[in-house]
């Protein structure tokens, strides 16, 4: 059933992925997600479908379908230029209502956290939040949605068999990267959006983009993080060099956040990004899952703490007990020796 087919009743196996996006181009976690929608809808013999929406983003359904989608679900409006969390939810719990998919998928984006929980609300359905993996229960075909407990040793797996769309938010960077397959052919169905019925509490006055600092998080290969044990603003400036010499990007806890030494935009953990670098090296963490639980999947985790207790050794593969104020120009001093003895040489600024 083709969701402009007119006809009713639940879709058994039809995936939606909510899809986001900037700057003329999908969100990189959406596209994760419709990958791994493939191999879910596969399983239930069902079709992905994508959902798109705001205004001039009719090119982009073709990328979705490239990275998975089989129709694209296009609301394609002035009024949805800008993100508005009640005209957002509207449309797409009554796209739901009409269509009924069996499964929704979002990433657990700024957007993502604010916009799911109000559909499952109004529509009347479960959410599991921040999702790490996804699969399906073969003999039910309920959706495994599973999430790490908040001591990070464990993972809890739910399921929703009474509600439907079950629904799940979907970390950004644990799931592999979306192939993209330019054969790959779909349909396009508009969605169509009335005049908003909703009082808007928010009105967008402007935006405002922050500065790139260094290397971005998620393309990441190395990662320097640090929280309040860093100490100061002057080793932390130290660490952000460091980080720069090695074409590193940086990671912090909420403290650096609150201190206004740098933005959400490179918190790691509960409440911020997931990262799963080759290398993630914590500088004065103390190892609190509110940090650990974004970093956990990491290919090798060094850590540098001078209490020999902190709780982030049991987590590291490599331990360094010292003081980040020794550490960190021990490092730089390295860095340099091996980049002016190196016959490949390039230039090192610490």
């Amino acid at each position: 059933m083709s969701p402009n087919d007119g006809k009713k009743g639940r879709s058994p196996g039809r995936v939606w992925v909510f899809c986001e996006h900037s700057e003329g181009k999908p969100a990189q976690v959406s596209l994760d997600i419709l990958g791994r929608s493939r191999e879910l809808a596969r399983s239930l013999d069902g079709e992905v479908v994508a959902v798109l929406l705001g205004y001039g983003v009719t090119d982009l359904s073709q990328e979705l379908i490239y990275h998975g989608a089989d129709e694209v679900l296009l609301g394609d409006s002035p009024m949805l230029q800008d993100y508005d969390t009640s005209l957002y939810c509207r449309v797409v719990a009554d796209a739901e209502r009409e269509y009924q998919p069996d499964i929704l998928l979002m990433g657990a984006t700024d957007i993502g956290r604010d916009l799911a929980p109000r559909i499952a609300a109004r529509i009347g359905t479960g959410l599991t939040a921040d999702c790490v993996a996804l699969d399906i229960q073969q003999e039910t075909g309920l959706l495994l949605q599973t999430k790490r407990g908040y001591d990070g040793k464990m993972t809890l797996t739910f399921v929703c068999p009474d509600r439907r769309p079950q629904m799940a938010t979907v970390r950004p960077g644990v799931l592999p990267a979306s192939p993209r397959d330019i054969s790959r052919q779909g349909e396009i169905m508009p969605v169509s959006v009335s005049p908003a019925e909703e009082v808007c509490r928010v009105r967008l006055l402007r935006e405002t983009k922050e500065a790139g600092r260094g290397t971005s998080l998620v393309d990441a290969r190395v990662v320097l993080a640090c929280g309040r044990g860093i100490g100061s603003l002057d080793n932390f400036r130290k660490l952000e060099e460091l980080a720069e010499s090695l074409g590193a990007a940086v990671a912090v806890t909420k403290e650096i956040v609150d201190a206004g030494w740098m933005s959400e935009a490179h918190m790691v953990g509960q409440t911020g990004k997931t990262v799963k670098p080759g290398l993630y090296i914590a500088f004065g963490l103390s190892g609190a899952i509110q940090h650990t639980c974004g970093m956990w999947d990491s290919g090798v985790i060094v850590a540098i703490n001078k209490d020999p207790k902190a709780e982030i050794f049991q987590i590291a593969d490599y331990g360094v007990v010292g003081d980040v104020d020794e550490v960190i120009p021990a490092l730089v001093e390295e860095i340099r020796r091996i980049a002016q003895s190196s016959p490949c040489r390039r230039n090192v600024s610490p």
